[in-house]
């Protein structure tokens, strides 16, 4: 049974598995998966389920990890690449526009909170803001149940991209890892985020 077209509510029921270790696509074979622009046909949310905004005057980095719920993990993301920034839960406008990859924890909560996210940038409603796409954070070590992976795809399938970042036993109690000691698979999505962020021209409505 195909996907529907509509990204937002259902998801095929034959769902293919994650890739196993080893068979993450690499960063010269990016392309994007779901929409790069947003939709004339999307409804702006609620207010109530909108995140807050926040000009920002104060140098612009290359890209900001925007963590939709708090405890995304958008913090430690950032600490790996100094030339990024966590945006502390709110889309961060600047004069020149900014490039956000959202951020979210591998559960219920978190994809919620996302495809909240997802639907306002798609919306229109932001102006200057450009999403490279959603990266997911695994909440707990092993594989996750399939009814969590489908719904991260119908979610992911709203953005131009979507990542599954695993489980970091070290963030977990509290320790810093340089990325050159992380996992290969971790540091291969680290390099498509960065690919993406940095050449996307998503976010723009179309004139």
């Amino acid at each position: 049974m195909p996907i529907s077209k509509n990204r937002w509510v259902s998801v095929s029921s034959e769902s293919v598995d994650d890739p196993a270790p080893g068979e993450i696509d690499e960063p010269s074979a990016l392309l994007p998966t779901g929409p790069t622009r947003p939709q004339l046909s999307v409804p702006q949310p609620d207010h109530v389920d909108r995140l807050p905004r926040r000009n920002v005057s104060d140098g612009t980095p290359e890209y900001w990890w925007l963590g939709v719920h708090g405890g995304a993990g958008e913090s430690s993301l950032a600490r790996l690449d100094k030339h990024t920034r966590a945006a502390e839960h709110h889309w961060p406008q600047t004069a020149a526009g900014s490039t956000v990859v959202l951020v979210a924890r591998s559960n219920m909560h978190g994809l919620r909170a996302a495809q909240r996210a997802a639907t306002e940038w798609a919306s229109g409603s932001l102006p200057g803001i450009r999403v490279a796409g959603l990266v997911v954070m695994a909440d707990a070590p092993g594989r996750l149940p399939k009814e969590i992976r489908d719904f991260a795809r119908v979610v992911g399938g709203g953005v131009p991209h979507l990542w599954n970042v695993p489980w970091v036993e070290e963030w977990r109690l509290g320790h810093e890892v340089p990325q050159e000691l992380l996992p290969k698979d971790m540091r291969i999505v680290l390099e498509q985020v960065r690919i993406a962020a940095t050449t996307t021209t998503a976010g723009f409505p179309a004139k």
